[in-house]
């Protein structure tokens, strides 16, 4: 009923950038948080940012000052602007939505499949 599809991954050298985004679709009724998340090779994965329906966001320490999340109500989509981008940042990064779909009353998770990140030289 629901889809999410991510794009903008890839391979980039220290220092540069990428962005990503993620689209939903399918029968919306509303789209809450939505927020990206991240699991490098032999780690957990982690949450890397967040922006709510009102466009409150929030940041791993890690990430703080050289990512950006924002979002696209009309079109359902979220994005992830990366900078300095460092070997660390190296990971499958996911987007999760909280979505109500026409026929609840109430928000459920949906996950992209992931796109990977490499950062190296």
């Amino acid at each position: 009923q629901v889809q999410l599809v991510e794009s903008g991954g890839g391979l980039v050298q220290p220092g540069g950038s990428l962005k990503l985004s993620c689209a939903a679709s399918g029968f919306i009724s509303k789209v809450y948080d939505m927020s990206w998340y991240r699991q490098a090779p032999g780690k957990q994965r982690e949450l890397v940012a967040g922006i709510t329906s009102g466009g409150s966001t929030n940041y791993a320490d890690s990430v703080k000052g050289r990512f950006a999340i924002s979002r696209d109500n009309a079109k359902n989509t979220v994005f992830l602007q990366m900078n300095s981008l460092k070997p660390e940042d190296t990971a499958v990064y996911c987007c999760k939505f909280n979505i109500q779909i026409l026929s609840s009353y109430y928000g459920t998770d949906y996950w992209g499949k992931g796109l990977l990140v490499t950062v190296s030289s």
